[in-house]
């Protein structure tokens, strides 16, 4: 697997691209280096594939004349990559050089002169000095995402030695010229054929990048790029939307996202989310009508004395237990708007406008509203990476609550305020945190693990955490 650890983060290339991203990818020198290493691997063992194809001929060899010779059976036995570098071309791409490779080849020779001399035996070829440069070329395919090649690629031969077994040994300096020349030309015709052919692998693999990945049954997020990689002496910068969308519905919020950037520094990978992907899924899920939550008394801790019946919010509100006696009451918690999400130094906060509707539960099971009260809530919320997926828990920073409609008479809001904050810490941010420990899809490619990851929120606009990789199977 060839560099698959930067290529792993280029999601898709965007036949339309956008003003700003939702989220950014940031690959240093010290991760590209580390899909140096694995792409080794894959590259040697493509070398160890070459097909060397019988070679035959006829040389005049002073002083006995024509010499009809064949080589066959042609395998290679070994081979080595001991020296490699990975180099950002600025505003290009990426180049691979492969310096001091060998190359060692078992085979079988004959030769036939004056018509009717025969003679054969086997033969041990080491090629050293071997030299590879190439660069890597990133396109779009038909479905948005990377296809790569090797473009420019230059294979050159170092030195070749040659052992014969067998025969007549005055026959071997003879014809070791011209075995030498042929089986050069043929080594070097194959190389970068190879080299290619181990990039190309890659794009099954690129086929895998979640570029839509589904949330859960009401969302799905698009991971496709905005423009094109940027590279610099220092890392591969990759802008990819980063938004949420209804699934089978892909509505545009009415914001946009705002410029932001990441800072290298010494891991492998950095990714940084802006505030517009989260307010993304808080407009999706809000549309979807994801956010509201009818509560009931069986939802309430067994132990707790607040019941959700009139006789309890009667001790606040009388006309409830004259009018509605003896019945059990209902909860609708309902955001009437999109929360709003805002990143500060080391600090998540969700600021939500909801409204709290109450019934009452006739014996029929009729629900007669008794009244609606407006809830403006703020939360903090704790983010951190669970596997390749992002997840997080809040808990409730303040609430307050304002009277919206009364279907039961003028009374006071501010008796309620320890009820309805119980609600909210013991039923609706808990079912909330569950949803969240679920996470969302980072972009990945196939089995990407991720390991030591470090998240830091930086600032109003954007979070950033850096990731170290840990393999790709």
């Amino acid at each position: 697997m060839f560099l698959c650890c930067w290529l792993a983060l280029v999601a898709l290339i965007s036949m339309t691209l956008s003003t700003n991203p939702g989220v950014k990818v940031k690959l240093t020198e010290k991760g590209l280096d580390y899909g140096r290493q694995l792409g080794m691997a894959s590259i040697q063992q493509r070398l160890k594939t070459i097909q060397v194809p019988d070679i035959s001929g006829t040389q005049k060899v002073s002083p006995i004349g024509t010499v009809q010779y064949s080589l066959s059976n042609m395998q290679i036995v070994d081979c080595g990559l001991p020296k490699s570098s990975v180099d950002l071309v600025p505003g290009t791409g990426v180049r691979l050089q492969i310096g001091n490779a060998f190359i060692s080849l078992h085979g079988n020779w004959r030769v036939k002169y004056l018509r009717i001399i025969k003679d054969s035996g086997s033969f041990d070829l080491n090629v050293n000095g071997l030299t590879i440069t190439t660069s890597i070329d990133i396109k779009s395919d038909e479905t948005g995402r990377p296809a790569v090649s090797s473009i420019n690629c230059a294979a050159i031969v170092g030195s070749v030695t040659i052992k014969f077994h067998g025969g007549a040994s005055w026959l071997y300096n003879l014809f070791k010229n011209f075995i030498d020349k042929a089986l050069r030309n043929e080594l070097q015709k194959q190389i970068c054929p190879l080299v290619a052919d181990a990039v190309s692998d890659l794009n099954s693999q690129l086929k895998t990048l979640n570029v839509v990945a589904q949330v859960d049954q009401y969302a799905e997020i698009e991971y496709s790029m905005v423009s094109s990689p940027t590279v610099s002496k220092s890392s591969i910068d990759l802008s990819l939307k980063g938004e949420f969308y209804n699934i089978g519905k892909h509505q545009e919020p009415p914001f946009s996202p705002a410029a932001f950037s990441l800072t290298p520094e010494i891991n492998m990978l950095y990714i940084g989310v802006s505030v517009f992907t989260t307010n993304s899924a808080a407009f999706v899920y809000n549309k979807a009508g994801a956010l509201s939550l009818y509560i009931t008394d069986d939802m309430i801790p067994q132990g707790s004395p607040i019941r959700l019946n009139t006789r309890t919010f009667g001790a606040f509100i009388p006309q409830i237990a004259k009018q509605f006696p003896g019945l059990m009451m209902k909860l609708l918690v309902k955001t009437v708007k999109n929360p709003a999400i805002t990143f500060e130094p080391n600090n998540v906060t969700v600021q939500a406008t909801s409204t709290v509707t109450a019934y009452a539960i006739q014996p029929n099971t009729t629900l007669s509203p008794l009244f609606v009260l407006n809830l403006e809530t703020s939360v903090s919320a704790q983010v951190f990476v669970s596997g390749i997926r992002l997840a997080g828990a809040v808990t409730l920073n303040k609430m307050d609550l304002t009277l919206g409609t009364s279907y039961v008479g003028e009374f006071q809001v501010r008796p309620l305020n320890s009820i309805l904050q119980m609600v909210l810490k013991v039923v609706v941010i808990p079912k909330v945190n569950v949803q969240l420990a679920k996470g969302y899809p980072l972009p990945t490619l196939g089995k990407m693990k991720l390991v030591n990851t470090q998240l830091q929120v930086l600032k109003v606009r954007d979070w950033m955490f850096s990731i170290k990789l840990h393999a790709f199977e």
